[in-house]
Formats: structure tokens, C-alpha cells, sequence
């Protein structure tokens, strides 16, 4: 094989990122700066993106690293550009994290042909091409000057080409931000960086306790069991409770249920949303970091040693929620006895309640089911045959190939099913009233785009999300006893106001009559009347 010097392979494989992995940036670009008025500046972009490659490559790329370093970005960024070719996501830190958290079995779920076939001709084949050629040998002087050449002509080209559009340029980075999000491989170089930097920390960790003055304050002399269901990935409009078409909750309308329409998540993905609702802090002070060194709600109402917990989960784990409580999953056959085919049911996670309820009978009663619900892309197989009854459904986790009917049918059909499980908690509830003052919150931890706008899945940054991903399911239900404790007539009344996530922790600590100086009533949805 013909040997190749170091400057000219940062080159080449600098051109080869830009034409074969920006696809999605450029489609993005052009309908903002289109062709017909701005060629000139189109064009410009790509010199800019390849020589501050080549740049970014110079300065770290030499004999022993430059093969590894591009094998590696190479690998993952046919990746990163196939999701965002497919699903339209952007790969920021809270997608890495997001990736870093998801289980083999939801990987699974995003396996397909096409993306094996795109692994293989632009991973595999060119990381196999720079895994074999040669390297010429120059010499440390040589190979030096040569460097720094290139360096200093990657500079030159980037101030020409932005001086030469600089009008272009400055509309770029002030108004058409989320446009440098779709950068491949350069952003999501920046979004691992600062993924690791929020995450990991030279210190160890310590988790500050919060609410160690809670106390229950309640005099009725009746307990109370309390279950939160954390849904997964359901948008509101899709309600039938909320005026969809589609008769999406045919139980929960025959209930006595209060719905809450005007819910928005604290943020669009999973290890966003669950920690941040169960945390003291609202959306705009919440931080990663923030929320894995301070205790949460869970944590406040085991403080008071008279509220027995439970935590089973049915999707990927807690984030973090559950850590020094009692924790059960059931994703696993051994624990779900709902499991056919390597899909655990949500309804599953109801037996053996009893059992835990009996066992602390002389205690307040918290449980947490966390639901796999609307669990994208494969949304047929979030539910049973019986609850197909949208067709035809997308089959697929391969969105783009079904059309938008195609895909909100799949997805339908499982917002059915949970309308049947959260329908069967309530009864469960309700076989408990006689003794026992009962209630049920269902809170989606984020929406979903189904196609809308090209977009899928869910997970852009929350400032450019649209509302299918932000405006989530949200309901509650209370039980003969705990109805006139709660005020449920007046709470219906102001039940269409606009709520958030934030309001969850004080709500909590509100309806188990919990004393302490972390809850506010002012975020309590039920006891704060204004």
C-alpha cells in the first residue's frame, strides 16, 4: 500500500468527515440560508468545518496517535451521523448521558440493518483503510515544520472564509445557535467533554442531606398509601382526557379521576426529568451535578421514619432517585411475572403489592412504579395484540421508513395500555379504602416527537424542543378518605392551571402531611389554593 504523510491524511480524512458525515448539518443549513441567495456562504462552511478539523487534528494527532485518534472518530461518528440522519436528535451531553445509562435490552431497540450496513461502510471501511496504510517517516524536524504549516494554513483558510461572509457569519453564531449542534464529529467531541466534566469529579462524592427535621403531622389517625407511576415518553395531546380524537384513555374516562392538561417536564429525556422531579430544586437551577449530591423527596419521606418505600422500575433504573431506598426491577422475568419474549409488562410491577403493604401495615405506604410505557422507537412492542387498535402500525424502529399515521398508531396503541394499567392501579387503590386513605399521580417524565417536523424520539436541548416533548401526561386520583383530606372538589377547579414537574416534591410532602423546612406551599398542587 502506498505510504502517505501525516499532514496529508489529517487533510484527506478532515474532507472525508465534512462530505460524508455533515449530511444533516447541511440539509439543516441550507433551508435557514438557502442556495438560491447564499452559495457563496454555504460553501465557505464546508472550508470552514474541514480545516478546523484539520486544525483540531494537527494538534494532537502524531506517530503513535494519529491512527487510534482517527479509527475512533471515525467509529463513532457513523454513528452519530446516522441518528441524526434518522431520528433528527442532537448528540449534546444529556444524550451521551442518556447513552451511557440506557440498558442492552432499550439498545436493542434502535438495532436495525440499515444501521449495521452504515456502521460497516462508514466505520469499519475507512477505520480498516487508516489501520493499514503507511505512515511516510520524515523526521521530527521535518514532520515539525510541516506541522505547524498546516496549522497556521488552517487558521489562514478559517479567517478568510469568515472574513470574506462575515454578515453570514455573525447571524450564524447570534441567531441560528442549534444549527452548530448538528456538527459532526466536533460537537459531540465538545458534548463528551463536558458530559465527563459534569459528571465525573476528582472528589468523592457526597450526597447532602436534606430535610432531616421531616415529620408526619397528621391527626387523622387513619395511614396512607400513596402511588406515584412515573410514565415514559407520553405527550398530553395524545390524551383523549385532553381532547385528542382518538379515544386514547377509554378506563381512565369512566374514572373519577382529576387531569391535569397543562403539565410541562423538567426536561426532555429520562436522566433529565426523573431526578429533576423528585428534587428540591425547579428546571432552571437543576443541574446533573446538583442532583446526584443532594437528597431527594424519596429521601425526605424515609426521614420520617414512618413511611414505608418502594421503588420498582420497569425502564432502564432510577437515575439516581432510588439509591437508599428500597429499589426492585422489573425488567427482569425473575421479578415480573408479566415477561413474554424479552418484553416485561408495567402491569407486572402490581402483583405481590399486597404483600408489601401487609408487611407494613403500621406504616404510611410509598410506592414508585416506573413505567417502560411509551419507550421509543419500537412502540409496538409497548404493548399487547389486544391493544392493537389503530392500525396500520409502524413495525419497525426504523421511523422514517412508516409514515406519520403509521408510527402515531404504534404509539397509541401503547398510551391504550397504559390507560388499562394506570385503570387497574386504581383499583388496586381502591380495594385498600375502607382502611386506608388512597392515591394515585401519573406524571410522564417527558413527551415525544413522532415525525413532526422530521423530528423523532425526544431528548433536543429544552430551549429548542417543541411542546410534544416538553408538554407531558400528567393525572391523579384519590380515594374516598383522602378526597375530603386534599380538598379534591377545589383542586379540580384549578386542575387546568399550568403546572410543572417542579411542583412534585412539595406535593409529595404535602399529601403524606410531612413537617419540614424544604417544602413550600406555594409549589404544593394541592394545598396551595391560589
Amino acid at each position: 500500500m502506498k505510504t502517505i504523510t501525516q499532514t496529508k491524511l489529517i487533510i484527506y480524512l478532515s474532507i472525508f468527515f465534512t462530505l460524508f458525515y455533515n449530511y444533516s448539518f447541511f440539509e439543516n443549513l441550507i433551508k435557514v440560508y438557502t442556495l438560491n441567495n447564499n452559495l457563496g456562504f454555504v460553501i465557505s462552511t464546508a472550508f470552514v468545518m474541514t480545516f478546523f478539523l484539520t486544525f483540531l487534528l494537527g494538534l494532537v494527532s502524531f506517530k503513535y496517535t494519529i491512527k487510534p485518534i482517527s479509527i475512533i472518530l471515525l467509529l463513532v461518528s457513523s454513528m452519530t451521523s446516522y441518528f441524526m440522519n434518522t431520528y433528527h436528535v442532537i448528540i449534546d451531553a444529556t444524550m451521551i448521558r442518556n447513552m451511557m445509562q440506557t440498558n442492552i435490552h432499550e439498545s436493542m431497540d434502535l438495532l436495525s440493518v440499515e444501521q449495521v450496513v452504515y456502521f460497516i461502510f462508514f466505520g469499519l471501511v475507512p477505520s480498516y483503510y487508516i489501520y493499514k496504510v503507511k505512515i511516510e517517516e520524515r523526521g521530527f524536524k521535518k514532520e515539525f515544520f510541516s506541522r505547524i504549516k498546516l496549522l497556521l494554513l488552517s487558521l489562514g483558510i478559517i479567517a478568510v472564509a469568515i472574513f470574506s461572509f462575515s454578515k453570514y457569519y455573525t447571524s450564524f453564531v447570534r441567531e441560528h445557535k442549534p444549527l452548530r449542534f448538528t456538527i459532526n464529529p466536533t460537537y459531540w467531541m465538545y458534548s463528551t467533554g463536558k458530559y465527563i466534566n459534569l459528571t465525573f469529579n476528582s472528589a468523592p462524592l457526597v450526597v447532602k442531606p436534606i430535610g432531616l427535621d421531616a415529620k408526619i403531622v397528621d391527626t387523622s389517625g387513619r395511614k396512607k398509601i400513596v402511588i406515584m407511576v412515573v410514565g415514559e415518553a407520553s405527550r398530553a395531546d395524545h390524551f383523549s382526557l385532553n381532547g385528542y380524537e382518538r379515544d386514547t384513555n377509554p378506563l381512565l374516562e369512566q374514572e373519577d379521576i382529576i387531569n391535569l392538561p397543562n403539565v410541562s417536564s423538567c426536561g426532555t429525556s429520562t436522566a433529565v426529568s426523573v431526578p429533576c422531579m423528585f428534587s428540591k430544586y425547579d428546571r432552571s437551577s437543576y443541574s446533573y451535578k446538583k442532583g446526584i449530591s443532594t437528597e431527594n423527596v424519596v429521601d425526605v419521606l424515609k426521614h420520617t421514619k414512618k413511611i414505608a418505600i418502594l421503588w420498582r422500575d420497569n425502564n432502564s433504573d432510577s437515575k439516581g432517585v432510588a439509591l437508599r431506598v428500597p429499589y426492585q426491577d422489573y425488567k427482569m422475568a425473575k421479578n415480573n411475572p408479566d415477561c413474554q419474549e424479552g418484553e416485561c409488562r408495567d402491569i407486572g410491577m402490581l402483583v405481590g403489592l399486597d404483600k408489601f403493604i401487609a408487611k407494613n401495615k403500621d406504616k404510611d405506604i410509598f410506592i414508585v412504579l416506573h413505567q417502560m410505557g411509551n419507550h421509543g422507537p419500537a412502540y409496538y412492542k409497548r404493548y399487547t395484540k389486544e391493544f392493537e387498535k389503530f392500525k396500520p402500525v409502524c413495525k419497525t424502529n426504523q421511523l422514517e421508513q412508516c409514515s406519520q399515521e403509521e408510527i402515531a398508531n404504534a404509539y397509541d396503541n401503547a398510551i391504550l395500555q397504559t390507560d388499562t394499567f394506570l385503570t387497574k392501579t386504581i383499583h388496586f387503590l381502591k380495594g385498600y379504602e375502607n382502611k386506608y386513605d388512597t392515591a394515585m399521580i401519573y406524571m410522564s417524565d417527558h413527551g415525544e416527537s413522532l415525525g413532526e417536523e422530521g423530528v423523532y424520539l425526544h431528548g433536543l436541548p429544552y430551549f429548542m424542543a417543541p411542546s410534544a416533548q416538553t408538554h407531558i401526561g400528567a393525572l391523579m386520583w384519590f380515594g374516598k378518605g383522602m378526597k375530603k383530606e386534599v380538598n379534591a372538589v377545589a383542586f379540580q377547579k384549578r386542575a387546568d392551571k399550568k403546572y410543572t414537574q417542579d411542583a412534585l416534591f412539595s406535593t409529595l410532602l404535602g399529601l403524606f402531611d410531612v413537617q419540614t423546612k424544604v417544602y413550600n406551599k406555594k409549589m404544593d398542587m394541592l394545598h396551595n389554593e391560589h
